[in-house]
């Protein structure tokens, strides 16, 4: 806001997107690193007899988050996302699902800032 050069604001409007854009990116690459990421060392603090059956319950989760992952890549629209995000139950589906709201967003407000102003002159 503190310059009147239309060009420079558009420049420095590009380059903050761009910048939200790299960090989304990171939060999902960092978010999928988690999600398969297998935790070794609390499973040795388990009982032994519970050791397979916690192994079993960690694998379905994984599954059912790569699923719900893939269930999300196909959604494009934001409402629709909310509803799911009010009826989840579990951390990292929310988490997961705000992380797909926040891609859809920002690729909305890359699309409408790539396309020309109604009222702009050609």
């Amino acid at each position: 806001e503190a310059t009147l050069d239309l060009a420079e604001r558009r420049r420095i409007r590009s380059a903050i997107r761009e910048l939200q854009r790299q960090e989304l990116e990171r939060d999902e690459e960092a978010l999928a690193s988690k999600r398969f990421r297998t935790e070794r060392g609390s499973h040795r603090q388990d009982n032994k007899e519970n050791w397979p059956r916690s192994r079993r319950l960690e694998e379905e989760q994984q599954t059912a988050l790569a699923a719900l992952s893939r269930q999300l890549e196909a959604i494009s629209n934001v409402e629709e996302l909310t509803k799911l995000l009010r009826a989840a139950g579990e951390y990292e589906e929310r988490k997961l699902i705000r992380a797909a709201i926040r891609k859809l967003r920002a690729e909305e407000i890359e699309g409408e800032s790539l396309s020309p102003c109604p009222g702009a002159a050609t």
